[in-house]
Protein backbone atom coordinates (compact mmCIF):
# COMPACT_ATOMS: atom_id res chain seq x y z
CA UNK A 1 0.00 0.00 0.00
CA UNK A 2 1.34 3.44 -0.90
CA UNK A 3 0.97 5.98 2.08
CA UNK A 4 -0.15 9.60 1.36
CA UNK A 5 0.21 11.64 4.16
CA UNK A 6 -1.43 15.06 4.48
CA UNK A 7 0.33 18.15 5.21
CA UNK A 8 0.18 20.73 8.25
CA UNK A 9 -0.79 23.33 5.68
CA UNK A 10 -2.66 21.36 3.90
CA UNK A 11 -4.86 20.73 6.79
CA UNK A 12 -5.08 24.59 7.67
CA UNK A 13 -5.76 25.94 4.64
CA UNK A 14 -8.22 23.44 3.29
CA UNK A 15 -9.41 22.82 6.38
CA UNK A 16 -12.89 21.24 5.22
CA UNK A 17 -11.75 19.46 2.33
CA UNK A 18 -11.69 15.62 1.83
CA UNK A 19 -9.24 13.44 -0.53
CA UNK A 20 -9.99 10.13 -1.51
CA UNK A 21 -7.48 7.51 -1.89
CA UNK A 22 -8.55 4.43 -3.87
CA UNK A 23 -5.27 1.94 -4.62
CA UNK A 24 -6.26 -1.15 -7.19
CA UNK A 25 -2.78 -4.11 -7.83
CA UNK A 26 -2.73 -6.18 -10.91
CA UNK A 27 -5.06 -4.62 -13.04
CA UNK A 28 -5.48 -5.19 -16.93
CA UNK A 29 -5.25 -1.77 -18.21
CA UNK A 30 -5.09 -3.66 -21.93
CA UNK A 31 -8.09 -5.55 -21.95
CA UNK A 32 -11.21 -3.72 -23.46
CA UNK A 33 -14.73 -3.62 -21.97
CA UNK A 34 -18.23 -3.94 -23.42
CA UNK A 35 -19.31 -3.52 -20.55
CA UNK A 36 -17.51 -0.05 -19.66
CA UNK A 37 -18.75 0.80 -22.84
CA UNK A 38 -22.07 0.04 -22.46
CA UNK A 39 -22.44 1.33 -18.82
CA UNK A 40 -21.12 5.04 -20.79
CA UNK A 41 -23.81 5.44 -23.12
CA UNK A 42 -26.37 4.07 -20.03
CA UNK A 43 -24.32 7.40 -18.46
CA UNK A 44 -24.56 9.71 -21.26
CA UNK A 45 -28.32 8.96 -21.50
CA UNK A 46 -29.28 9.18 -18.05
CA UNK A 47 -27.65 12.73 -17.48
CA UNK A 48 -29.47 14.43 -20.94
CA UNK A 49 -32.69 13.08 -19.52
CA UNK A 50 -31.80 14.41 -16.05
CA UNK A 51 -30.49 17.66 -16.44
CA UNK A 52 -32.55 18.10 -19.95
CA UNK A 53 -32.78 22.45 -20.53
CA UNK A 54 -30.50 23.10 -17.93
CA UNK A 55 -28.29 26.10 -18.67
CA UNK A 56 -24.78 27.08 -16.79
CA UNK A 57 -25.99 28.88 -13.96
CA UNK A 58 -28.34 25.72 -13.46
CA UNK A 59 -25.56 23.84 -13.25
CA UNK A 60 -23.77 25.47 -10.53
CA UNK A 61 -26.31 25.10 -8.34
CA UNK A 62 -25.91 21.62 -7.71
CA UNK A 63 -24.42 20.96 -4.42
CA UNK A 64 -21.27 19.27 -5.80
CA UNK A 65 -21.01 21.63 -8.63
CA UNK A 66 -21.62 24.76 -6.42
CA UNK A 67 -18.71 23.77 -4.01
CA UNK A 68 -16.07 23.30 -6.87
CA UNK A 69 -17.91 26.57 -8.02
CA UNK A 70 -16.32 28.29 -5.30
CA UNK A 71 -13.27 26.91 -4.76
CA UNK A 72 -12.13 27.17 -8.41
CA UNK A 73 -13.76 31.09 -8.32
CA UNK A 74 -10.80 32.29 -5.94
CA UNK A 75 -8.42 31.48 -9.07
CA UNK A 76 -10.89 33.13 -11.67
CA UNK A 77 -11.60 29.25 -13.30
CA UNK A 78 -14.45 27.40 -14.27
CA UNK A 79 -14.56 23.85 -13.29
CA UNK A 80 -13.76 21.40 -15.75
CA UNK A 81 -16.11 18.62 -14.94
CA UNK A 82 -19.02 20.88 -14.66
CA UNK A 83 -17.81 22.13 -18.51
CA UNK A 84 -17.47 18.14 -19.51
CA UNK A 85 -21.21 17.75 -18.13
CA UNK A 86 -21.92 20.59 -19.86
CA UNK A 87 -21.02 19.56 -22.99
CA UNK A 88 -22.47 15.40 -22.64
CA UNK A 89 -26.13 17.27 -22.18
CA UNK A 90 -26.29 19.91 -24.36
CA UNK A 91 -24.02 19.43 -26.88
CA UNK A 92 -24.84 15.67 -27.09
CA UNK A 93 -21.03 14.50 -26.96
CA UNK A 94 -19.95 11.20 -25.58
CA UNK A 95 -17.19 10.40 -22.77
CA UNK A 96 -13.99 9.78 -24.47
CA UNK A 97 -12.36 6.56 -24.98
CA UNK A 98 -8.92 6.71 -23.76
CA UNK A 99 -7.74 3.35 -21.92
CA UNK A 100 -9.86 0.81 -19.39
CA UNK A 101 -8.82 2.72 -15.84
CA UNK A 102 -8.65 6.20 -17.10
CA UNK A 103 -12.46 5.79 -19.11
CA UNK A 104 -13.41 3.82 -15.73
CA UNK A 105 -12.51 7.30 -13.42
CA UNK A 106 -14.50 9.99 -16.32
CA UNK A 107 -17.49 7.75 -15.82
CA UNK A 108 -17.81 7.89 -12.32
CA UNK A 109 -16.75 11.83 -12.03
CA UNK A 110 -20.01 12.32 -14.43
CA UNK A 111 -22.53 10.49 -11.73
CA UNK A 112 -20.46 12.07 -8.60
CA UNK A 113 -19.20 15.39 -10.27
CA UNK A 114 -15.90 14.58 -8.00
CA UNK A 115 -12.57 15.46 -9.61
CA UNK A 116 -10.45 12.72 -9.49
CA UNK A 117 -6.36 11.99 -11.17
CA UNK A 118 -5.70 8.69 -12.19
CA UNK A 119 -1.79 7.97 -11.25
CA UNK A 120 0.73 4.88 -12.16
CA UNK A 121 1.69 4.03 -8.70
CA UNK A 122 4.86 2.80 -10.22
CA UNK A 123 5.58 6.62 -11.23
CA UNK A 124 5.69 8.16 -7.88
CA UNK A 125 8.20 8.03 -5.59
CA UNK A 126 8.16 8.33 -1.59
CA UNK A 127 7.36 11.13 0.10
CA UNK A 128 3.63 11.29 -0.89
CA UNK A 129 1.94 14.21 0.62
CA UNK A 130 -1.06 16.50 0.44
CA UNK A 131 -0.45 20.15 0.00
CA UNK A 132 -0.73 23.54 -0.69
CA UNK A 133 1.50 25.27 -3.64
CA UNK A 134 3.39 27.65 -2.40
CA UNK A 135 5.30 30.85 -4.84
CA UNK A 136 7.36 29.11 -6.93
CA UNK A 137 5.74 26.20 -7.53
CA UNK A 138 5.75 24.61 -10.94
CA UNK A 139 4.14 21.56 -12.83
CA UNK A 140 5.25 20.29 -15.93
CA UNK A 141 1.45 19.59 -17.22
CA UNK A 142 0.29 16.09 -18.66
CA UNK A 143 0.60 16.60 -22.76
CA UNK A 144 3.49 19.22 -22.21
CA UNK A 145 4.36 22.51 -21.11
CA UNK A 146 5.96 23.94 -17.79
CA UNK A 147 2.89 25.77 -15.69
CA UNK A 148 3.79 28.11 -13.11
CA UNK A 149 1.24 26.98 -9.66
CA UNK A 150 -0.66 30.08 -7.66
CA UNK A 151 0.01 30.15 -4.05
CA UNK A 152 -2.54 28.26 -1.86
CA UNK A 153 -4.30 25.93 -4.73
CA UNK A 154 -4.16 22.03 -3.17
CA UNK A 155 -1.51 19.22 -4.74
CA UNK A 156 -0.28 16.20 -4.32
CA UNK A 157 3.77 15.79 -4.52
CA UNK A 158 5.99 13.21 -4.58
CA UNK A 159 9.98 13.19 -4.10
CA UNK A 160 10.34 15.19 -7.82
CA UNK A 161 8.16 17.55 -7.51
CA UNK A 162 4.18 18.30 -7.56
CA UNK A 163 2.17 15.32 -9.13
CA UNK A 164 -1.29 17.23 -9.52
CA UNK A 165 -2.57 20.44 -8.41
CA UNK A 166 -6.97 20.94 -8.72
CA UNK A 167 -6.58 23.84 -11.01
CA UNK A 168 -4.12 22.51 -13.15
CA UNK A 169 -4.34 18.59 -13.48
CA UNK A 170 -1.87 16.28 -13.66
CA UNK A 171 1.91 16.08 -14.56
CA UNK A 172 3.99 14.00 -17.62
CA UNK A 173 5.23 11.87 -15.10
CA UNK A 174 3.06 9.69 -13.15
CA UNK A 175 -0.76 9.36 -14.96
CA UNK A 176 -2.00 5.87 -16.23
CA UNK A 177 -0.47 4.62 -19.62
CA UNK A 178 -1.28 1.80 -21.38
CA UNK A 179 1.18 -0.36 -19.51
CA UNK A 180 0.12 0.32 -15.84
CA UNK A 181 -0.98 -2.03 -13.71
CA UNK A 182 -1.03 -0.74 -10.26
CA UNK A 183 -3.11 2.60 -9.91
CA UNK A 184 -4.06 5.61 -7.26
CA UNK A 185 -7.16 7.31 -8.06
CA UNK A 186 -6.83 10.58 -5.69
CA UNK A 187 -10.37 12.60 -5.30
CA UNK A 188 -10.16 16.43 -4.48
CA UNK A 189 -13.06 17.90 -2.80
CA UNK A 190 -13.45 21.03 -1.33
CA UNK A 191 -15.53 21.96 1.50
CA UNK A 192 -18.93 21.53 0.89
CA UNK A 193 -18.84 17.54 -1.05
CA UNK A 194 -19.58 15.42 1.97
CA UNK A 195 -17.65 12.43 2.93
CA UNK A 196 -20.39 10.26 1.29
CA UNK A 197 -20.38 11.79 -1.94
CA UNK A 198 -16.57 11.11 -2.20
CA UNK A 199 -16.70 7.70 -0.92
CA UNK A 200 -19.50 6.94 -3.67
CA UNK A 201 -16.97 8.15 -5.83
CA UNK A 202 -14.24 5.68 -4.67
CA UNK A 203 -16.97 3.13 -4.36
CA UNK A 204 -17.70 3.44 -8.31
CA UNK A 205 -14.71 3.86 -9.71
CA UNK A 206 -13.84 0.19 -8.26
CA UNK A 207 -17.38 -0.89 -9.77
CA UNK A 208 -15.94 0.05 -13.04
CA UNK A 209 -12.39 -1.46 -13.08
CA UNK A 210 -14.15 -4.65 -11.91
CA UNK A 211 -16.15 -4.46 -15.27
CA UNK A 212 -12.42 -5.15 -17.54
CA UNK A 213 -10.43 -5.98 -14.25
CA UNK A 214 -12.11 -8.18 -12.25
CA UNK A 215 -9.06 -9.69 -10.29
CA UNK A 216 -8.05 -6.77 -9.48
CA UNK A 217 -6.77 -6.40 -5.77
CA UNK A 218 -7.64 -3.81 -3.29
CA UNK A 219 -4.80 -2.24 -1.60
CA UNK A 220 -6.33 0.84 0.03
CA UNK A 221 -9.90 2.61 -0.13
CA UNK A 222 -9.82 5.47 2.88
CA UNK A 223 -10.74 9.46 3.10
CA UNK A 224 -8.39 11.97 4.06
CA UNK A 225 -10.12 14.72 5.89
CA UNK A 226 -8.25 18.09 6.62
CA UNK A 227 -9.83 19.00 10.23
CA UNK A 228 -9.16 15.64 11.37
CA UNK A 229 -5.16 15.01 12.71
CA UNK A 230 -3.67 12.09 11.95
Amino acid sequence: MLEVLGSEAWRTVHAGSVIGLLELSGVNNRRSSSELDMRKREAERHLRMAYEGFERKDFQELPVMAAYRRYYKQFKKTYHVQLQVESIVNRKRGLPAVSPLVDANFLAEMTTFVLTAGHDVAKLKLPVVMDVSHAGDVIDQLGGGSKAIRRGDMVMRDREGVCCTIIYGQDDRSPISPTTSHVLYVSYAPPGVSLEVVQTQLDTIRENVGLFSPSAKLEQCQLLVANETP
